[in-house]
């Protein structure tokens, strides 16, 4: 698969934009504004969570279908109209994260470094949306409960994850030479693919967490599942590249009691880990 180390020009020129008017904004006479925003950002934030609250709890004692939207305002203590500032309907209040968590995501794909394997950084880019739900396993682990009772939360649950899946499907696709693009290549194919499957290892490892109560080492588990998915499609999203980019993950030599591993750059770690273990076997 041809991917480029750098974005495509299109892509680089909506990131140039978006670059400049950030700098515009924190610079100078703009830093005031900007601080006014962030904390204007973290207001909302909270009174969604706080409406999000007040509706899991009734929820959880009225049932979903008797619960109304006057009912959970007042129980934040905020009027009708305020609830509808921040959501459309009820089912999306119980979802209070979900756009931050979007932003946040894209924030680390659009920063990443160039040598990075954009695979990877789809892998590093899903870990904002885990760090959501550990954030607050209690609640996390209460609203998984109510998605598995209640079907319209559980549409609005699936709408969510796909928002993820396009912006890592789009970003995969950035990376890709369209120059290089021909009839019969699959390459799109395997950008769509692999996305699902960041998407899919994550919410695995989610599902089985908030089954557990919300116990348990998940960063370790999310680490070995992204492990799984990059020995999987890692090689094949390479496919395409120079023969130099081409070459062995890593290599090793011996000097006395030292050895020296030298990888490439966007070399998966396990990989990498396989090389050296088994050089130090061969001792």
């Amino acid at each position: 698969m041809q991917y480029v180390r750098g974005m495509t020009p299109a892509a680089k020129a909506d990131r140039s934009s978006r670059t400049s008017a950030t700098s515009a904004v924190a610079g100078g006479s703009e830093a005031p504004e900007s601080a006014a925003s962030s904390r204007a950002a973290a207001q909302r934030l909270k009174m969604r969570r706080e409406l999000a609250a007040a509706a899991m709890e009734l929820f959880a004692t009225k049932g979903y279908e008797a619960t109304t939207v006057d009912e959970i305002a007042a129980a934040a203590g905020v009027a009708r109209r305020t609830f509808f500032r921040h959501f459309r309907s009820k089912e999306e209040a119980i979802f209070p994260d979900h756009d931050d968590t979007l932003v946040r995501a894209e924030a680390v794909l659009n920063a990443a470094p160039p040598h990075e394997h954009p695979l990877d950084t789809v892998c590093r880019g899903i870990k904002e949306v885990m760090k959501m739900y550990a954030s607050s396993p209690t609640v996390a682990v209460e609203r998984y409960r109510l998605t598995r009772e209640v079907p319209t939360l559980r549409e609005a649950e699936i709408a969510s994850v796909a928002r993820y899946e396009r912006l890592f499907t789009r970003y995969l696709l950035g990376h890709f030479d369209e120059e290089a693009h021909h009839d019969g290549n699959d390459d799109p194919l395997l950008a769509e693919v692999a996305a699902s499957a960041v998407v899919t290892a994550h919410n695995h490892v989610l599902r089985r967490w908030l089954r557990a109560g919300g116990q348990g080492d998940v960063e370790t588990q999310l680490d070995h599942a992204f492990a799984i998915v990059r020995r999987t499609f890692g090689t094949g999203i390479g496919a395409g590249r120079t023969p130099a980019a081409a070459a062995p993950a890593a290599q090793v030599s011996h000097s006395g009691e030292v050895l020296v591993t030298v990888a490439r750059v966007d070399a998966p770690l396990p990989e990498i880990m396989r090389t050296i273990e088994q050089a130090l076997g061969d001792r």
